[in-house]
């Protein structure tokens, strides 16, 4: 990846050699926004926070990592923003666009974390960030079951508010707390509730964005097409996305959790193989995923995996029902523990029994580690001996991971073509891969990255074929990137149709209606179709 990324940063400077371009300094940006310009409202000073003060956040983007996120690639080459701008309006929002349009300089929205690739927080061609975390507020309507919330908020605050106003409702999307909201739901947003609600793009009612030329609109005024977009087609390729209304979904007072563990060999290898057959055709209240990862006991390096799971209802139905369905895991009543929802939130996190204050820490970070990761889809069992394979790379490795999502349900009964995310009816299960380091030496890193990329190329006979697919949310440069602002939508389709299938043309159509001369681009992003 770093060969791409490396590739591409001399191909733009070979751009802007040719074209005799030069990028603004900080202080020639600086003036642009405090000028006044007859077509904004502008009246209030930018929160500016440039490279340099602002060390905290940004000590160097070849070794730092978003200030929000609970990963963070940090395999980038990368130039230093011109600025990072923490606005506390719209308008000002507004400004930056037209001084970045002016200036010829890239804007990248920073509204979270989880940026797997950092395309919201680096860049190879000149640039600005616009960091959302001043615009969060979150205003819940029980009435008709719906909350307004900006795209600076995290999910951690927005599970933190529901829970506070009602014990009965909830949003179906992921359980990282310092995820952005902006990010995770244009991108589709995955969740334990997933296969009861659906995925947090589903659960959209309307939204507001702001264009390149800083005019905002909402579902009435953008048009279904746009709005079709936004929801899962990664919204950052058609302008900013001001705020989102989402639809709230009902969720017992009381649900259930329980998580089984197990070391792998023959006989849990037959365990997971079985849990392919099940976990999308189980009942929808019920969602199992399975964990594969390394453990480490006395020396001793063992590959586990880990059955975790979120019932919506009691203990007294769940035994009956894993009984029936998954005899074969053995569950008892003693190994579950019923909880509020949004404890489910904090179990799923492996941070029980903390308060849910903690779910408000914007910094809350897992482990700082370096990474590279990858997904897939899968439509067919995978024959068994394939997981005695996985059990023998990851003892090569010292923190590889796994993580098998169950799909069907709510996500299966809608469209391909109702929505950008595409992998609906058919698929039985998303994996994420990942392998992470601690020391980003250059030779550390190739090591990784190859493995990763052979395990990668191991599953390819038994993943989806034509093309195989990956999970936007789950951004991986390896698929292809874009070439500047003259990338064609042919070339495109490389990558694009990985993570929207059929869908990539419309995409293309609706990118070329809103930002026709590619305004809004990244490595990644939606290029103009006509």
């Amino acid at each position: 990846m770093r060969e791409i990324v490396l590739s591409l940063f001399l191909l733009f400077l070979v751009q802007y050699v040719k074209s005799d371009y030069s990028p603004p300094t900080r202080e020639q940006f600086q003036s642009c926004l405090s000028t006044n310009h007859s077509n904004s409202t502008f009246t209030n000073p930018i929160n500016l926070t440039n490279y340099k003060t602002d060390s905290r956040i940004f000590t160097d983007f070849s070794e730092s990592s978003s200030p929000n996120s609970s990963f963070s690639n940090l395999n980038f080459t990368s130039l230093k923003p011109i600025l990072i701008i923490k606005p506390k309006s719209e308008t000002e929002i507004k400004k930056a666009i037209l001084c970045s349009k002016k200036l010829g300089v890239q804007v990248r929205t920073l509204s979270g974390g989880h940026d797997y690739e950092g395309l919201s927080y680096l860049s190879q061609s000149p640039f600005i960030i616009i960091d959302l975390v001043n615009l969060r507020s979150i205003n819940i309507n029980l009435t008709d079951e719906t909350a307004w919330i900006q795209s600076g908020a995290t999910l951690g605050e927005l599970y933190y508010k529901i829970a506070k106003t009602s014990k009965v409702h909830a949003f179906a999307a992921g359980i990282c707390p310092s995820v952005g909201v902006g990010g995770h739901i244009s991108g589709g947003g995955f969740g334990t509730i997933m296969r009861k609600h659906g995925l947090a793009s589903d659960n959209v009612v309307d939204a507001r964005l702001m264009d390149v030329n800083g005019v905002i609109s909402d579902r009435k005024t953008m048009g279904e097409d746009l709005f079709w977009a936004l929801r899962g087609g990664g919204a950052a390729s058609f302008g900013v996305v001001l705020s989102w209304k989402v639809k709230l979904v009902r969720v017992p007072e009381k649900v259930t959790c329980f998580i089984s563990q197990h070391t792998m060999g023959p006989e849990m290898n037959k365990l997971v193989h079985r849990w392919q057959y099940i976990g999308s055709e189980l009942d929808e209240d019920l969602f199992i995923r399975v964990i594969i990862d390394n453990s480490q006991e006395g020396g001793q390096r063992s590959v586990k995996s880990t059955f975790q799971t979120l019932f919506l209802g009691g203990i007294d139905r769940l035994i009956p029902l894993m009984n029936q369905k998954f005899p074969e895991l053995g569950l008892r009543s003693q190994d579950c523990k019923e909880m509020s929802w949004i404890e489910s939130i904090m179990f799923f996190n492996w941070r029980s029994g903390q308060p849910l204050e903690t779910l408000l820490n914007r910094d809350l970070r897992y482990e700082d580690l370096y990474f590279k990761a990858k997904s897939d889809f899968v439509q067919k069992p995978v024959p068994e001996n394939v997981f005695g394979e996985v059990t023998k790379r990851f003892l090569e490795k010292e923190t590889p991971l796994m993580i098998l999502e169950p799909m069907g349900g709510k996500i299966s009964k809608i469209a391909e073509a109702d929505s950008p995310y595409p992998h609906r009816s058919g698929n039985l299960y998303n994996i994420q891969y990942m392998v992470k380091w601690k020391v980003n030496e250059i030779e550390e890193m190739n090591k990784h990255v190859r493995w990763m990329r052979s395990l990668y190329d191991y599953m390819s006979p038994y993943v989806t074929k034509s093309p195989r697919g990956a999970y936007l949310n789950y951004r991986d440069l390896d698929l292809g990137t874009n070439k500047g602002i003259n990338t064609s939508f042919e070339e495109a389709r490389k990558w694009g149709e990985k993570y929207f299938r059929g869908n990539f043309k419309k995409l293309g159509l609706v990118k070329g209606k809103i930002d026709p001369t590619n305004f809004f681009r990244n490595e990644q992003s939606i290029p103009p179709l006509f």
